[in-house]
């Protein structure tokens, strides 16, 4: 392995990103374009569906829990009721905008709980009041919302849109890009080169890996200054889980980078792969009150356990020792995408 050869690769391929101004431009105004939209979308109250926690429910089922409900409160088809065990349990799912409300069954008076930052969660109080009409100060008795900070839906928001635009980035950056040198003929000239496939492989993955470091850095900079966002934990933290997390979506764009000519198949599974982990990995919503099988599949995507660490980084200030699960599925997902891609490559097929 000759570091000259890879630090060739990585400057061409960086010097051909930076010269395309249009996606260089387009890296950077979409993700902002996103997150200016959603400020001004949920500044406002939003009439989409409702969750309400309840606890103190002997059920786990949904549908079942429904009729823990209290009678006064019943037959709102627009709410969706998740159970929970405890109380904590309920409160840090409130924080985080996985739920609009949460409810303790045992009463009257009813005792519940909103995340004020929510942009749904005055509406849904609204509604359960004016749903028992005059007899709602004595059925229903607000609690404090929360005893620790609110979380805005827009610092929620942020890390998914961060997310989503990594994802995109290193798996179309990587792998659309690679198979459209194979079909035209670049990776055959560069097979009759000294560079091998792991020095070809490196740097596409370093230099990727330097654009990414480099839009999340002027993206963040820029929507912090806007919309000051409160960062809890250490920045050192975060990149670590950003590098990790960048890395893993890197290693995967590499397995369909590793074979096929066709721009349109490899198109067709990168839609495949992105579209799926962009709902499912919670970039612009909560899946909590998802079945079982719908949480398990999210779990097998790195963007996933990113997302996860990095909302428990920036708005909870949690540390790396706090995060083990997450950052040891990171790296061993890395680790599987590039032995995997590794041993796929062909330079012609």
């Amino acid at each position: 392995m000759r570091f000259r050869r890879i630090w060739a690769m990585f400057t061409a391929r960086n010097r051909e990103f930076f010269r395309d101004r249009a996606t260089f431009g387009w890296n950077f105004l979409f993700p902002f374009l996103l997150v200016v939209g959603f400020a001004i979308i949920f500044s406002g109250d939003s009439p989409q569906e409702f969750k309400v926690g309840l606890f103190s429910c002997p059920t786990q089922d949904p549908a079942a829990a429904a009729a823990c409900v209290p009678p006064e409160l019943a037959g709102i088809q627009q709410i969706q009721y998740i159970h929970f065990d405890h109380l904590e349990q309920g409160l840090e799912r409130l924080k985080h905008h996985k739920i609009d409300l949460l409810l303790h069954k045992e009463g009257p008076p009813f005792r519940y709980w909103i995340n004020e930052t929510a942009p749904k969660g005055q509406t849904l109080e609204l509604v359960l009041v004016g749903s028992l009409t005059d007899d709602g100060p004595r059925l229903l008795s607000r609690q404090e919302a929360l005893n620790v900070r609110q979380v805005r839906y827009i610092d929620w928001l942020f890390p998914g849109i961060i997310g989503m635009n990594m994802m995109f980035s290193a798996l179309y950056g990587v792998g659309f890009v690679v198979v459209r040198y194979r079909k035209n003929g670049v990776l055959k000239r560069l097979q009759a080169t000294p560079l091998t496939p792991f020095e070809y492989l490196s740097a596409q993955m370093l230099s990727r890996l330097f654009v990414l470091a480099f839009s999340i850095t002027v993206l963040w900079i820029g929507c912090h200054f806007i919309f000051d966002f409160t960062m809890e934990g250490s920045y050192f933290d975060l990149v670590i889980v950003f590098l990790l997390g960048s890395l893993s979506l890197i290693a995967l764009g590499l397995i369909i980078a590793a074979r096929g000519t066709s721009e349109e198949f490899a198109n067709g599974v990168l839609n495949f792969i992105t579209w799926p982990m962009m709902f499912l990995s919670e970039v612009w919503f909560s899946i909590e009150g998802a079945p079982d099988w719908v949480r398990g599949i999210a779990q097998i995507f790195p963007l996933t356990h990113l997302l996860r660490a990095v909302r428990q980084i920036v708005n909870d200030g949690a540390r790396l020792a706090d995060l083990g699960l997450e950052v040891a599925v990171l790296a061993l997902l890395t680790l599987l995408f590039l032995a995997t891609g590794a041993a796929l490559f062909s330079w012609n097929k």
